[in-house]
């Protein structure tokens, strides 16, 4: 049986007061909503606890990361432990990039609601922060990208080269540990009156302790005698927990520093985002970034020929299966204004689709009427 609009099931929220923030966070060029005399950072510091957390967080797997060559000519380096590391960066990976990012945070499309909790979690997964805190963040980072009050901009320092290295760690992982945090009330109120999610929010804890447990859980089972191996629950904790999520973290994070810095510039944004090929699959289509930035509610990023988009794929997947539905596909009329005088690519097949295509009336339909 098809979806309806009727049959749908909604995520039923708490109505909260539209904001200017969101709307400009979601789309830059959208008509101001409703002021609202919030901060747009929270009066309550990150305290020296919670930074001291960040810091395991982001070094703990990073050393991981250092220890992996000698760690496989030692220990070794199995195929259980690649595919367990392939399943979760996936898992985690699209539930950041099609989860906070795309849906919680540009509203790119609309799910039904247990689609919308699997998500959060799944995002939460990526040990990347609570969605709510996630989502605060980025919607800050649209509001004034590459601008003061960008959270993460690798500009912040300046232009010149000593600036811009400096600038560069800042964006990549540095900001961080700033004390200073988004305001959550100014820039996520949505989220905050979702119960479903603020659940899932106050969860991330336990989510990050099956994130790291479960692949080394899943590893030590899986031998090759059916009975538990520490041998295996070792290996699996080390290259599909530790490394994986170090991969993941630095992927991620150079959508942040790399991709406002160095790469192609297909479409006009009023920052200096750009796109960097190289990033594409890693990033699951995030690295093509200039678009997301030009028009920052659009399901795919990578609207050119040529230019993989996992996460568009999976949104697409979501659509045709009935979960998923209200997609903001790009169209061409709508990018045409915002292409950059030195493309030459044509746009890629879904890009050509309309947001709405009106069926033309026949004659005879209108005597019928």
């Amino acid at each position: 049986m098809s979806t309806t609009p009727d049959t749908r099931e909604t995520t039923r929220t708490t109505t909260f007061a539209a904001s200017e923030d969101i709307a400009l966070a979601i789309d830059p060029n959208a008509a101001p909503l409703l002021r609202k005399a919030v901060p747009d950072l929270d009066e309550k510091q990150m305290s020296r606890a919670q930074q001291i957390l960040v810091g395991v967080f982001v070094f703990v797997p990073m050393l991981a990361l250092v220890a992996a060559i000698p760690f496989a000519w030692g220990w070794g380096l199995g195929w259980h432990d690649i595919v367990i590391g392939a399943v979760f960066y996936w898992v985690s990976g699209l539930g950041v990039t099609v989860g906070y990012h795309r849906y919680f945070t540009h509203l790119s499309f609309k799910v039904k609601s247990w689609l919308r909790v699997a998500l959060a979690v799944a995002g939460s997964l990526a040990m990347e922060g609570p969605v709510v805190t996630w989502v605060a963040d980025h919607r800050r980072h649209h509001k004034y990208s590459d601008k003061e009050g960008d959270p993460h901009s690798p500009w912040k320092y300046g232009d010149d080269a000593k600036a811009l290295a400096k600038g560069l760690l800042w964006a990549h992982m540095l900001w961080l540990f700033d004390p200073n945090q988004t305001s959550q009330e100014k820039f996520a109120p949505d989220l905050l009156a979702d119960r479903k999610i603020r659940i899932v929010d106050s969860w991330f804890a336990g989510i990050v302790a099956f994130t790291l447990i479960a692949p080394a859980v899943i590893g030590g089972f899986w031998s090759a005698t059916g009975t538990w191996s520490w041998h295996g629950a070792i290996e699996a904790f080390f290259w599909a927990s530790l490394v994986r999520i170090t991969l993941l973290h630095h992927v991620t994070w150079s959508t942040n520093s790399i991709c406002h810095t160095w790469g192609n510039t297909d479409w006009m944004s009023r920052d200096r985002s750009v796109n960097v090929a190289w990033l594409a699959i890693g990033s699951f289509g995030e690295s093509w970034h200039n678009l997301h930035h030009a028009d920052p509610t659009c399901a795919r990023h990578g609207a050119l020929k040529g230019q993989i988009d996992q996460s568009a794929r999976v949104i697409w997947l979501f659509e045709k299966f009935g979960w998923a539905y209200d997609v903001r596909w790009p169209n061409e009329a709508r990018l045409s204004a915002k292409r950059a005088a030195n493309t030459t690519r044509s746009l890629s097949g879904v890009t050509k689709r309309n947001e709405k295509t009106t069926k033309p009336v026949k004659p005879a339909d209108t005597a019928a009427a």
